[in-house]
């Protein structure tokens, strides 16, 4: 499976998951794994390359961290919009 196919999973169910749970970076690869059998190592580089590039982002709360689609007014104020 190529990389943007996994990126795409991963977004659509950030997008699925948001408003109900915040989910940790190793929740969503296990997730990707379970649904598309690929190894960790490829599921978690394609997660971090959508971080590195802004479509997701790492948010903290509550003395932990999770992943999360980030706002149009986030974009907009980094520039990124």
């Amino acid at each position: 499976m190529e990389q943007t196919e996994i990126q795409e999973k991963i977004f659509a169910y950030l997008e699925q998951m948001k408003g109900k749970k915040k989910l940790k970076e190793k929740d969503i690869i296990k997730k990707i794994m379970a649904d598309t059998e690929e190894e960790k190592n490829t599921v978690k580089t394609a997660l971090r390359e959508m971080i590195n590039v802004g479509k997701l982002m790492y948010s903290y709360g509550g003395g932990a961290s999770s992943v999360e689609i980030p706002s149009e007014e986030y974009l907009r104020e980094k520039g990124m919009l």
